[in-house]
């Protein structure tokens, strides 16, 4: 039976719910009454259910996509401005003991160059990732207890955060690895990590066991209430995701945000994060044999009804996707992107060449290829800010503290002014002369939009010691 507050997997991420929930969406995908009303609920800020967003993931209305676009790119700018969060991956080891059909880093895999990073080479990697002028992290490993045990990711995050490079230094470190233990994940928080990530991959309990047929990772129960586990460990912020091409993408989609309910009513706060990636092409794995994949198109629409119906989360998108596709769902709701990433392990400081037999350590292929300086001036092009901000996790705003700022819309007053003395920082420290034009004139532009006058004052004064060479004031 379907429990929202249930901390059994089966009984709040419910087959039968979902079922009835796709049934009533194709139902009533034609009811304009019904859907006009979803719509207009919508626009009270408060988000849509699993339920009331299927039916407007099933319409196929183009009137009603294009409003639900319009709806979903001014609560976009409510809740988050014209601010896009930036971050890079770090991949520490891609050993890995699963048999995620899906993945290269699975066991049987013999073709993928194995590795793991030592300390040493994590300090070369968080050097080059710092002359970047990146100040968040996602470290990434795959599931192996004996070669990547708890002991060696908190030793790890230890090391990002003692490394400081002229200006640069790892100001967040969030962390993607697999689900552990209430104990676990205590000694994560108490190592100071940010979001903990963990995408489910498909919520269909059926077919993930079929995906994920050897190893830990094939119990499902355990996977899906990690999250619990995290919150249970005091980490309040945790990021959701589903790969969408696994499984049919409405039963994903009503899944994903079922799982955000449950958080919700239960600790009283949603995901801080929810990711949208899609399968792609890598290694040994070719995305076509999977028949779910989804088009560009409903990619789209995926990404604007999470907006609508999950207002407070920022929503992810990484390099997986092209620029073009990037630059289509920015304004429906995505929140933070991820610039210059490689997907192998020691890739940034000594990236992987063509290698005999095209044997690499990447986990997937990487579609945008431009530089974080490409990635930043492109954005500042667009009217956005590129935000290298982690205040609110070094001031304590995490959790429901967060979630108070962000559902009462006052990013204008804090996050914009901290978004703009990071990029100032960038500016001054890593830009190229192209892109720190055109970003000074953004931040003189922008910092005209803070309402509060003696947060404008400060903003201002800060802005001007960085040019002075301080660095790092936040609000």
């Amino acid at each position: 039976m379907y429990n929202v507050t249930s901390k059994k997997a089966e009984e709040f991420i419910s087959d039968e719910e979902i079922q009835a929930t796709l049934a009533y969406a194709d139902k009533n995908k034609d009811n304009m009454e019904l859907v006009d009303a979803l719509i207009e609920k919508a626009k009270e800020r408060k988000g849509l259910t699993h339920r009331e967003a299927s039916v407007l993931l099933a319409c196929e209305h183009e009137e009603k996509i294009q409003e639900i676009y319009r709806l979903a790119e001014q609560i976009k700018k409510d809740y988050y401005g014209n601010r896009i969060v930036m971050f890079a991956p770090l991949y520490l080891s891609n050993y890995c003991v699963n048999g995620c059909v899906y993945c290269p880093y699975h066991m049987k895999n013999k073709h993928i160059a194995r590795k793991k990073l030592t300390q040493e080479e994590i300090v070369k990697e968080v050097t080059a990732l710092q002359d970047m002028g990146h100040k968040r992290l996602a470290i990434e490993a795959g599931e192996d207890p004996a070669n990547n045990p708890i002991e060696y990711i908190l030793e790890s995050i230890k090391t990002i955060y003692s490394i400081k490079h002229k200006n640069g230094a790892i100001r967040r470190v969030n962390v993607n690895i697999a689900a552990t233990t209430v104990e676990n994940y205590r000694k994560l928080k108490d190592a100071g990590i940010g979001t903990y990530i963990l995408f489910q991959e498909t919520y269909h309990r059926e077919s993930y066991e079929k995906l994920h047929p050897t190893g830990p990772k094939h119990d499902y129960a355990y996977h899906t209430e990690a999250m619990d586990r995290a919150m249970e460990g005091g980490i309040d912020d945790v990021g959701l995701g589903v790969l969408f091409g696994l499984e049919m993408y409405r039963y994903e989609f009503a899944g994903l945000l079922m799982h955000a309910e449950h958080l919700e009513a239960v600790f009283g706060v949603g995901p801080h994060t929810i990711s949208v990636p899609r399968i792609k092409r890598a290694d040994d794995i070719d995305p076509s044999v999977f028949d779910n994949g989804i088009s560009d198109e409903i990619f789209a629409k995926l990404c604007a009804l999470i907006r609508i119906s999950v207002p407070y989360t920022g929503m992810i998108i990484s390099t997986r996707e092209s620029q073009a596709v990037r630059e289509k769902v920015l304004p429906l709701g995505v929140s933070q992107i991820s610039g210059a990433s490689k997907t192998s392990v020691g890739g940034y400081a000594a990236p992987e060449e063509e290698r005999e037999n095209d044997i690499t350590s990447e986990q997937f292929d990487v579609s945008d290829q431009r530089t974080l300086d490409e990635v930043v001036g492109w954005l500042i092009k667009l009217g956005y800010i590129p935000s290298f901000c982690t205040a609110c996790y070094r001031e304590g705003r995490t959790g429901d503290r967060f979630m108070t700022l962000c559902k009462n819309m006052q990013i204008l007053n804090c996050c914009h002014p901290n978004a703009l003395m990071t990029l100032k920082e960038y500016l001054e420290d890593y830009a190229s002369e192209e892109t720190r034009k055109l970003g000074l004139k953004l931040i003189e532009r922008e910092l005209e939009r803070i309402p509060n006058p003696k947060v404008k004052q400060t903003a201002y004064e800060h802005i001007h010691d960085i040019a002075e060479g301080k660095r790092d004031f936040r609000f």
